[in-house]
């Protein structure tokens, strides 16, 4: 038996072209529309999360306070973890789009994506270390002094951890402003503003870890940057030509051989 050689276009990484071509995320307004729609619930699920964890630890006896508001500050840590799901969900759905330009920031920006949510889940394990040390507190088996202590250490680890997650965020985030104004899969102004938003979040974040309160200022553009994205994608999607535009990486055709018989008969 022998073989005959024919010649079959593929990708250099050895995917078939229409595993490329075709994005599993499906039509572009569906995949705009989901990316915008995630954007917007992380806001809202940790924003509301952050804010019921808050109400209960705030002041320097905040211990006190815990035990009759333990399902508050159970409600919002759970909504804080929640976030995990939503955020590593806009990731994934992103990832097709973003590897047809570039697979390594598409990479690059899951990564950090999850790091981020490894470190959030850090910081509200923390958090939730109160509750019993709140009970252990008002039962006497630990003194209060102590429980208050360990209780804002739980606090300032859930900061930290919050702010190196961030500082991640901000980094794979900015390789994807990049590519997105690179490419044009939306407005350069919009592209524009999440390059410049994102690179002062990521010193803000790194300034904070350092003792440096600047972090709620100069989150504020990266902030306006991701609502007006998930706006964006909800009413407008992605760029059309940008979009469906081939893959940025070259293809390179691999011989395949298929078998035929040989043997003639006389």
């Amino acid at each position: 038996m022998t073989t005959t050689t024919v010649t079959r276009p593929r990708t250099t990484d050895g995917a078939s072209p229409h595993q490329v071509l075709d994005p599993p995320t499906g039509s572009r307004r569906w995949a705009s529309r989901l990316i915008g729609a995630l954007f917007l619930a992380g806001f809202l699920v940790y924003g509301t999360g952050s804010i019921l964890v808050s109400s209960v630890l705030q002041g320097p006896d905040f211990l006190d306070r815990v035990g009759a508001q333990q399902t508050t500050l159970a409600l919002g840590a759970f909504l804080m973890i929640a976030t995990t799901a939503v955020d590593i969900g806009k990731a994934v759905i992103f990832y097709p789009v973003l590897e047809r330009h570039g697979k390594r920031t598409a990479v690059a920006y899951v990564a950090t994506m999850v790091f981020e949510m490894a470190m959030m889940t850090v910081g509200v394990l923390a958090l939730l270390m109160i509750i019993p040390l709140a009970e252990k507190s008002a039962d006497g088996s630990l003194d209060a002094g102590t429980a208050q202590a360990l209780g804002s250490l739980a606090v300032d680890a859930n900061e930290t951890a919050y702010q190196v997650g961030q500082l991640s965020l901000a980094f794979g985030a900015l390789f994807l402003t990049v590519l997105l104004f690179r490419t044009g899969l939306v407005p350069a102004w919009l592209a524009g503003l999440g390059v410049v938003g994102y690179a002062t979040h990521m010193v803000g974040a790194g300034a904070e870890i350092f003792g440096v309160p600047l972090s709620l200022v100069l989150l504020v553009p990266g902030a306006i940057f991701e609502l007006t994205l998930a706006v964006w994608l909800l009413t407008k999607g992605f760029t059309a030509a940008a979009f469906e535009a081939p893959p940025a990486f070259p293809v390179s055709p691999r011989p395949l051989a298929l078998p035929r018989e040989a043997h003639l008969r006389r």
